[in-house]
């Protein structure tokens, strides 16, 4: 049978030999956190817009075929006489 997790230490349980927490380090990962924060909405900004614009191209390569498509049957038609 798996031993229990270890528990964390509460504020209570700190000794008076600990180092004490370094203010810089959590301004470093303040900012750390910030950036990762807004590296993560970028991305579904950019995936977004990336969508939109594929959408887009499909939507003009669609109109461009169906647009070749009828000129070339509309000529063999006049062509042939169909």
């Amino acid at each position: 049978m798996p031993a229990p997790a270890p528990h964390r230490a509460e504020r209570d349980d700190v000794r008076p030999d600990d180092p004490p927490v370094d203010p810089l380090a959590v301004q470093r990962r303040l900012r750390r956190e910030r950036a990762k924060r807004r590296a993560r909405i970028e991305h579904r900004r950019e995936q977004r817009i990336a969508g939109v614009r594929f959408l887009v191209l499909i939507g003009v390569l669609v109109f461009v075929t169906l647009f070749l498509s009828l000129s070339i049957w509309e000529k063999i038609r006049a062509l042939f006489g169909l």
